[in-house]
């Protein structure tokens, strides 16, 4: 009886000394790696260059959108206004640049020259007048002052000939090169003015600039929308990638090119590879982790984001994605 209690004891005692040092064995081995993180992707907001009214919106929440498609369009009178004043400045414009490269109408050059003739022959009679008068002079017949008031009258109408002359040869030649120039460059300006208006015009019909699904309609209907204000968001799944928060003791497994295994809760615990496709170059001091003392420092995390190796159908941003055993 006594052996059969002493037996029973050294087989508690050893069990119990067993099961003190596989616990020991366990609390010093290295623990298996797990971080969570989360799925993001690429999120657009698309907006107007102008401000205005929201005209139409042409999608809603969860449509597939793709490049080019048209999502909304702005009403604005103002600018339809500006248009309508650009036009008119440059037609106005190329009407006299026509004109200056046309020059003068026939009918003025023709009059121009009919008052030339006009003061030639006026000056042709008064310098037949003036010799007249000048040999009557010479006999004694008038006094000189007739002679002197025809001498002028004939200078006079001289200088009118000259001046008849100028003003019909600037008629024939018609506006001078420097005017010509200042013409045509004031039409290429109006003509520039209309290219503006008709530009901010056209961003009246905002297209999307990228493929993805619509998640969220800021702006609806007839409602304001401020220059650069965001109307419409939607988000890339096709540019998607998982985050994760890495302490600094750990980083050494995760260096750009790395490739991982990782689960996904939502999509029925569904593995995926992923390559890490980026290491923050700072560490992030909103996940600082202080130690235990067993390393004598504190621990910072940095954030990493890895790329999946291929398409995962179904995924959404905000997902949990799950390592283990890394």
């Amino acid at each position: 009886m006594r052996f059969l209690r002493t037996f029973l004891v050294l087989v508690v005692l050893i069990g119990a000394v067993s099961w003190l040092s596989y616990t020991l064995w366990l609390a010093y081995q290295p623990k298996p790696l797990k971080l969570q993180g989360q799925i993001e992707a690429q999120q657009y907001t698309i907006s107007s260059k102008i401000p205005g009214r929201i005209d139409q919106v042409f999608v809603r929440k969860g449509d597939m959108v793709e490049r080019g498609q048209l999502i909304f369009t702005i009403l604005s009178p103002e600018i339809d206004a500006k248009l309508a004043q650009a036009l008119a400045g440059k037609d106005a414009a190329e009407a006299l640049a026509e004109k200056a490269n046309k020059g003068t109408r026939s009918q003025q050059i023709a009059a121009a020259k009919d008052k030339w003739q006009q003061a030639k022959a006026a000056a042709e009679l008064m310098k037949k007048t003036f010799q007249r008068t000048d040999n009557l002079y010479k006999e004694g017949v008038v006094a000189e002052q007739k002679r002197d008031e025809a001498y002028t009258q004939l200078q006079a109408a001289t200088y009118a000939t000259n001046a008849a002359f100028q003003m019909y040869k600037m008629a024939e030649e018609g506006a001078r090169e420097e005017t010509k120039k200042a013409a045509e460059g004031k039409a290429r300006m109006a003509a520039g003015v209309v290219t503006e208006v008709e530009a901010y015009a056209a961003e009246s019909k905002v297209e999307s600039w990228h493929d993805g699904e619509v998640t969220q309609i800021l702006l609806h209907s007839g409602e304001l929308a401020p220059q650069g204000f965001p109307v419409v968001t939607i988000i890339d799944m096709k540019d998607s990638w998982a985050v994760f928060n890495v302490r600094e003791d750990q980083l050494a497994k995760f260096k750009k090119g790395t490739r991982f295994s990782a689960t996904i809760p939502a999509l029925e615990n569904s593995r995926h590879t992923f390559v890490v496709s980026h290491v923050a170059v700072m560490g992030d001091f909103a996940t600082w982790r202080a130690t235990n003392g067993d390393k004598g420092f504190d621990m910072r995390s940095f954030e990493i984001e890895a790329r999946p190796t291929e398409t995962i159908e179904g995924i959404r941003t905000g997902m949990s994605i799950l390592i283990e055993n890394q």
